[in-house]
């Protein structure tokens, strides 16, 4: 759940155990976020290491070995942040909102075209490549993106093209300034 959890409610009744990484939604990179159901721990009935077993870890109150202190420190200036604004239900419409202003500009543009169907499409991770006859621009709209202060937006490498990551932490303004400069692209080529 790393790149869902604290970007909308979700119900940890349905789950016996949920695993995250914070480094996506929650704060920096060093964190795990494990939500475990207490009738599930100890029945693991094969030998683990002992850092893998979370009774462990409860046990010593989550501090079986030293704790990664400015990553944790983070997330809860994430969790004061998220509480402040409204809580995770405004997070959710926030995130929302930012996934639909991009799509639409995805599909809007004559120029690049998403990857993935519309009831498939996720509000974290937003995948596009340019249509087939401005493939061949791909390199220079990296080019033209970083030099509107653009960064990170190069697609996995499974499938190329490119991958907007707007999880909690990126504004609305920065999803409206990667439209922008889409748009911008598209004019420049286009016309």
């Amino acid at each position: 759940m790393s790149s869902d959890i604290l970007s909308k409610p979700i119900d940890i009744s349905k789950y016996s155990l949920i695993y995250a990484g914070a480094q996506k939604n929650c704060g920096a990179a060093g964190v795990t976020i494990v939500i475990i159901k207490k009738e599930i721990l100890g029945k693991v009935q094969r030998k683990i290491p002992i850092i893998l077993d979370y009774q462990v870890h409860i046990l010593n109150n989550s501090m079986y070995n030293t704790p990664p202190v400015i990553s944790i420190f983070t997330v809860n200036q994430t969790l004061k942040y998220i509480k402040k604004i409204g809580g995770l239900k405004k997070i959710q419409e926030l995130n929302e909102e930012k996934a639909r202003l991009l799509y639409a500009e995805i599909d809007r543009n004559k120029i690049f075209r998403g990857t993935v169907r519309k009831k498939d499409r996720s509000i974290m991770n937003v995948c596009f490549v340019m249509e087939e006859q401005y493939k061949q621009l791909e390199n220079e709209f990296s080019e033209y993106a970083l030099q509107k202060g653009i960064i990170g937006i190069k697609g996995h490498r499974s499938v190329g093209g490119f991958r907007a990551s707007i999880y909690n932490a990126v504004t609305i303004e920065s999803v409206q300034a990667l439209i922008k400069c889409m748009h911008d692209f598209e004019q420049l080529h286009t016309h």
